[in-house]
């Protein structure tokens, strides 16, 4: 009896130790290349990211705007958010857990192009995660990675 009782224990300390749930990807996150740092965080019982940090927030060239003004989501479809800033901006919402280490039924916005796509991500480790942003199928996307 007492070495199932400690079977079960260990067992039980190593779902917790190994397990990876919603709590997992909170928190910040650095892209590939290290532009920019998205925060995920709870929305309600699904998960949405924002842009916390930006390494160049203003403008460095004038094609881009305006030279030492800070970026703004200029090529939103919508004329009316085209002025809100795009540090602090929301560009993931909606992701919902589809199983171990994935999220899925997302909407992801990217604020250089003004498109919005689908979007999933895959825990690969505690601190590697892929985002896939597609149309229509996943086949047709791109998958970026993100850092902790």
């Amino acid at each position: 009896m007492k070495v199932w009782i400690f079977l079960v224990t260990v067992l039980l300390t190593a779902t917790t130790a190994f397990g990876t749930g919603q709590s997992d990807i909170l928190g910040t996150w650095k892209t590939d290349g290290g532009d920019s740092l998205l925060e995920f965080f709870k929305c309600g019982d699904k998960i949405c990211g924002k842009i916390v940090w930006l390494k160049a927030p203003s403008y460095i060239d004038r094609k881009d705007g305006p030279v030492g003004t800070i970026k703004v989501d200029r090529k939103n479809p919508n004329p009316a958010l085209r002025t809100r800033p795009v540090l602090g901006l929301e560009v993931m919402k909606g992701l919902t857990p589809k199983g171990a280490n994935r999220w899925g039924n997302g909407a992801c916005y990217d604020p250089e192009t003004g498109k919005s796509y689908k979007c999933k991500m895959y825990l690969k480790s505690p601190k590697r995660m892929e985002l896939r942003g597609y149309i229509g199928i996943s086949l047709i996307g791109r998958t970026f990675a993100l850092t902790r």
